[in-house]
């Protein structure tokens, strides 16, 4: 049986500036990710990363789903509530080789690696008699996501751009996955 998997990127907070941090969502976010639930496909199984913003936008859904640990965000370490700004000018050549080196940690937390393994785990460990799937995750793990389906190198990771409301279809039969571009788009206006 094929799998049919779709990620959503998790809803933002209206910020000014991206932090490496999970807060609960705002009220722009939820009205933005309930225009954003008719575009969604069903699925039979759902499930969410334990962020605050994951689950908030899986409730904003009404989903009932699932919170699955191995859908957490990639973990950041000493740079967690800092902006990518903030650590590029603070700590240059660290940040240069987290972004260039898959398997740099200067931040003491997961590498881009680590995460791609385990998000290829999930993705292998997913039964194939669930069907249709959804799973409300982070941005890295779509991300992660994609690089697996593809067996792309894992250095291709920030090259893929996600944002948020995004919805990622792959479908996956026998080990193996395929990334399905057109179609259905969650991403909602502000």
């Amino acid at each position: 049986m094929t799998i049919r998997l779709t990620l959503l990127c998790a809803a933002a907070n209206a910020e000014r500036e991206p932090r490496f941090a999970d807060e609960p969502l705002d009220e722009r976010a939820v009205r933005q990710t309930r225009a954003a639930a008719a575009a969604l496909p069903p699925a039979g199984v759902q499930y969410t990363a334990p962020s605050q913003r994951c689950r908030g936008t899986a409730a904003a859904l009404g989903l009932d789903a699932t919170v699955d640990n191995a859908l957490r965000d990639i973990d950041m370490g000493s740079w967690q509530g800092r902006t990518l700004d903030e650590i590029a000018s603070s700590d240059t050549a660290a940040f240069t080789a987290w972004m260039t080196d898959p398997e740099q940690t200067p931040h003491g937390g997961e590498s881009v690696a680590a995460l791609c393994r385990r998000v290829t785990a999930w993705l292998h460990d997913l039964a194939a008699e669930n069907g249709r799937v959804l799973a409300v995750v982070e941005q890295s793990v779509a991300r992660a996501a994609v690089v697996s389906a593809l067996s792309a190198p894992m250095s291709s990771f920030w090259r893929i751009d996600v944002p948020p409301l995004t919805a990622v279809q792959l479908t996956g039969r026998a080990g193996r996955w395929n990334l399905l571009l057109g179609g259905a788009s969650a991403a909602a206006d502000g």
